[in-house]
């Protein structure tokens, strides 16, 4: 057992944690970084689709109930830099609409306590930081910027340049998506020999072998940790944390160590970033006599409110073939603050990285019995190599009843009740009739083809929500500088402060909170 006092105590070092520790390492204050993995092991099964895709070999083998008892494995990931190091690093800032009401088919996203003014500046230090490369102008829907993308747009190889062309004289408005990579492009865009991305067909889903993709390890904790007040302990689980006895102060923060050995760790201010879900856990795990029903919890908020998007994989088949790499260029919002013929928000659409025949055997079977009785003649490989692929996104709403809880036993659950579903459903089935108008499907099938497969209670990439924030104590747990209301020094930074999720990927909302909060804490820690 160990028992040290640090400035600041940041448990988590992803997008949150990760991006936290960076922002504060300059300033000279002795910092503790708590992962409750490891470093990600470099090795071959990186960029292997049976290692990553078939056999999870990187996943988390815990086990969580649903809402109806039965068993299943969150995809989480514990590692360095948390879920970035898998995820695809597409970058969006929330629209400017984002942060007000918005009423939905299915019912009322409320607002955050900040406007999307307020996030500008953070947003822009975000893309800097995590090299998000884009091209300001070109999507309507995105608001004001108070300059340029900090890295160009990564140039569409020939066939989603075709794809954003043919979109185009439908009179839709394709434009780059913003993707953090470490890419250095010549005027055709491929990669020059000073650069990390080699602009493979791994982004999405994959770990980089070739730290190209700037997770949360590569452009924030590694760099961080040249600063020799930051301390960084790996493979340390947090428990729980205690207080006072007026229950007002965080002063311990209990880990299991590699060895099962506890370890209690303290702090002027302890900051929570393990995820959406596993941050609602630990304060749910962290009930005690002054907080009973768990720690900040006194609104009987925390660990509800969950989102996590409504999402659908869809790919389409192309007459001709799609020989991209790196795929993951486009996206479309044209629908995303008001669909067609309705004032209700539809969502938007973005590219995937780019299928291969292992992940169609392995992870979409039903893909398969589908396509077999329409294209009997094509081989997986052919499917695959046709392939376009999508990324259909669309607001699910904040509902109390969609929760994580846990129960006297330690066991793990997670209700979900579906809320909002009618807009990915009509941006779906637009969709669908825009790619059959620019043919396709035409040549390769006798009818359209366009699979799609809906994300079940396991896949938790886009978690939100849990811990919010806002103004009124009743209501929220975080004030607006993401502090618990009534604790002195527990701060939460990862995307368990979302008020409502919007409808695009909640990772660069996450960096720019980080640095926001960082800022509040550099003042207050003088």
């Amino acid at each position: 057992m160990t028992d040290d006092h640090y400035d600041i105590v940041i448990i988590g070092s992803g997008a949150g944690g990760g991006t936290l520790a960076w922002k504060l390492a300059p300033t000279g204050k002795r910092i503790l970084l708590l992962e409750r993995g490891d470093y990600l092991p470099r090795e071959r099964d990186n960029w292997e689709t049976e290692a990553v895709f078939l056999k999870s070999k990187y996943t988390t083998t815990e086990t969580w109930v649903d809402g109806d008892g039965d068993d299943f494995t969150p995809e989480q990931n514990y590692y360095v830099g948390g879920n970035t190091k898998f995820y695809g690093a597409a970058l969006f800032r929330l629209r400017a609409e984002d942060f007000g009401v918005i009423n939905h088919h299915g019912g009322v996203s409320p607002a955050w306590p900040h406007a999307y003014d307020e996030f500008e500046p953070w947003y822009a230090d975000a893309e800097q930081l995590y090299h998000v490369h884009g091209q300001a102008g070109e999507d309507p829907t995105e608001g004001p910027r108070s300059g340029e993308y900090p890295y160009p747009a990564v140039r569409h190889e020939p066939r989603i340049q075709k794809l954003n062309d043919d979109l185009e004289q439908l009179g839709l408005h394709p434009s780059h998506l913003p993707i953090g990579v470490l890419l250095d492009q010549d005027e055709h865009g491929d990669a020059l020999h000073t650069s990390a991305c080699i602009r493979c067909d791994r982004v999405d889903g994959f770990p980089c072998l070739v730290n190209g993709k700037a997770d949360a390890q590569t452009v924030a904790v590694d760099p961080a940790l040249e600063h020799p007040n930051l301390e960084l302990v790996r493979n340390a689980k947090v428990e729980r944390l205690e207080t006072d006895a007026s229950g007002h102060t965080v002063t311990a923060v209990v880990a299991t160590l590699a060895d099962g050995s506890e370890a209690r760790f303290s702090g002027d201010i302890v900051v929570v970033s393990c995820g959406a879900l596993n941050s609602a856990l630990l304060l749910l795990k962290s009930a005690g006599d002054t907080h009973p029903n768990g720690l900040a919890n006194r609104s009987d908020q925390v660990g509800r409110n969950y989102m996590r998007h409504n999402n659908v994989a869809m790919m389409a088949l192309s007459k001709e073939p799609n020989p991209t790499r790196f795929q993951k260029t486009l996206t479309l919002n044209d629908w995303y603050l008001k669909g067609e013929d309705t004032d209700y928000p539809w969502g938007g659409i973005q590219m995937l990285g780019k299928s291969d025949g292992e992940q169609l055997k392995g992870k979409a079977p039903h893909f398969l019995a589908w396509a077999a009785r329409l294209t009997p003649d094509r081989p997986v490989q052919m499917l695959a190599h046709h392939s376009v692929d999508f990324w259909l996104s669309s607001e699910d709403l904040p509902h109390p009843d969609n929760r994580l809880t846990v129960g006297r036993d330690g066991k793990v659950k997670l209700a979900i009740r579906e809320t909002n579903p009618e807009g990915l459903k009509r941006l779906r089935k637009k969709f669908e009739s825009m790619l059959t108008d620019i043919g396709m499907h035409e040549g390769l099938t006798e009818r359209n083809l366009y699979l799609h497969e809906a994300m079940d209670i396991s896949a938790t990439a886009h978690q939100a929500g849990t811990v919010r924030y806002g103004t009124d104590p009743s209501t929220s747990v975080l004030d607006a500088d993401c502090k618990a209301h009534h604790l002195d020094n527990l701060y939460v930074v990862d995307s368990s402060f979302f008020p409502s999720i919007g409808a695009v990927n909640p990772t660069l909302t996450i960096i720019a909170n980080a640095l926001r909060v960082g800022q509040h804490l550099t003042e207050r820690l003088g």
